[in-house]
């Protein structure tokens, strides 16, 4: 793996990682856990809706801490079968950082060695990394997500849009991925993420999603989550053969 294609680092108090290619961090200065859970988790009305087979697909893996957090609700929840969880990632970080990020939250810290461990083994694996645990399908596709998503063969049930700042790094947030987005979410299926930037919200439902903007983390006062209701699909579906969401509002 070349320098350019791995993340680069500033750490704030030993602890929060900071992005020098975006100056955007990684997580919530407040608590990364716990806007997790009420971004993503929440925003896509999970653990409520986890069924055996749900798929959740992510713009950007950064720390791993969403599919950690996410792994949590499974397990808690006592769905049957593996959690299949996909990301796209243009920059991936090191094992090594990867754990001193997690270590800020000792929940998800707590169960992250089966998924650093393989991580550091394929820390100089190009493309697509697969990591294997008897309840997580964890796959993470490096590299730029323009080229890599439109050619995925599969959908998801729920997505984490969790690329950094749309001021920042304004190609992950364009129309023609947010179309990409929507065409890989089975109907009925959902999305979140923490910005509410207007041209964000348009492009979703210009996508198919019913979009709504409703109260964010912290000090941020608002986010934004949708709901596929038009029939955009394009993408091949192959083997994946997960659950269909049902049609609803979230409630993050």
């Amino acid at each position: 793996m070349t320098t350019d294609q791995t993340a680069r680092l500033e750490w704030r108090d030993g602890a929060i990682p900071i992005s020098t290619r975006f100056d955007d961090p990684y997580f919530s200065l407040e608590n990364g856990l716990e806007e997790t859970r009420h971004t993503f988790l929440g925003g896509n009305e999970l653990p409520t809706r986890f069924a055996p087979g749900f798929h959740i697909a992510e713009l950007g893996f950064g720390t791993g801490l969403n599919a950690l957090a996410t792994l949590l609700a499974w397990r808690a929840s006592g769905t049957a079968g593996p959690l299949r969880f996909t990301s796209f990632e243009a920059f991936p970080m090191a094992a090594c950082d990867m754990d001193q990020a997690l270590r800020a939250f000792p929940e998800a810290h707590a169960i992250a060695a089966p998924m650093i461990a393989a991580w550091g083994s394929l820390d100089k694996t190009p493309g697509t990394r697969v990591m294997e645990l008897p309840d997580l399908i964890l796959t993470v596709v490096i590299g730029d997500a323009q080229q890599s998503l439109p050619a995925w063969e599969q959908q998801a049930d729920a997505w984490y849009l969790d690329g950094f700042s749309p001021a920042k790094n304004p190609e992950l947030w364009n129309p023609e991925l947010m179309a990409a987005v929507g065409s890989h979410t089975r109907s009925g299926g959902s999305c979140a993420t923490y910005t509410a930037a207007g041209h964000v919200r348009r492009s979703l439902q210009a996508a198919g999603f019913d979009v709504q903007r409703v109260p964010g983390f912290g000090r941020k006062r608002h986010m934004t989550v949708g709901v596929k209701t038009t029939d955009t699909d394009t993408a091949k579906t192959g083997s994946d053969t997960g659950p269909s969401a049902t049609n609803r509002t979230p409630q993050p």
